[in-house]
């Protein structure tokens, strides 16, 4: 059964998944926040942008409850395609981040106001006629997806890891393992490589020949 159980437990781990993701940019240069880190521009703080857009329209809009303030959408006239996954040099680290945080409290508001089977619509849905429990859901996956991107292109600037600064786990291994690890892992990669296939000199001479009829 459906219940509010598993709203608060949804809503639980979603406030811990947000936590997670602002923890990232902890301790970084702008240009770190700022930088992308892979071939697509996958960058931190533009999976902060793009997220206050998610947590804004899904459980905002979809429930009738649009956020108070203005946010770039597709479709939208003049929208630039990717424009919520990145930061311009004129928005501030903290300007973003503090709307990261308002949208936090109005979705939560949304979660606690409504019923686990209340009725929203999201039009870009192929079925678009949703219940909260389907778009927290959504939400949570999505978040969690950009948390493991995070993960990613943190360990990459700094090798910080782990989801918090008291998250000692991983942490608690020194350079050497790590180093260690790294190695036995390429080792193992390189070990599972299918051979190259051998092909001797004559062979490769005879099956670069015609076929014909023998004239011998």
């Amino acid at each position: 059964m459906i219940d509010a159980f598993a709203r608060d437990y949804m809503h639980s781990d979603l406030r811990a998944v947000r936590a997670a993701i602002l923890w990232k940019l902890d301790g970084l240069s702008e240009y770190d926040v700022r930088r992308p880190l892979t071939a697509t521009g996958t960058n931190l703080l533009g999976l902060v942008t793009h997220l206050t857009g998610t947590e804004a329209r899904y459980l905002g809009d979809v429930f009738g409850r649009p956020f108070p303030e203005r946010l770039p959408w597709w479709g939208d006239e003049g929208y630039e395609p990717f424009a919520d996954l990145w930061a311009a040099p004129d928005q501030s680290r903290a300007e973003i981040v503090d709307r990261y945080r308002r949208v936090w409290d109005h979705a939560d508001a949304t979660i606690v106001a409504l019923d686990i089977d209340a009725p929203g619509h999201v039009p870009w849905w192929p079925r678009p006629d949703v219940r909260l429990f389907n778009v927290m859901v959504h939400v949570l996956a999505e978040t969690n997806r950009h948390a493991g991107h995070a993960d990613v292109l943190r360990e990459q600037l700094d090798g910080a890891v782990g989801t918090e600064a008291s998250d000692m786990v991983l942490q608690g291994f020194d350079a050497a393992f790590w180093t260690d690890r790294h190695a036995a892992i390429e080792q193992a990669a390189k070990a599972a490589q299918e051979p190259e296939p051998i092909t001797s000199l004559a062979t490769a001479h005879t099956l670069d020949q015609p076929m014909g009829p023998s004239t011998s």
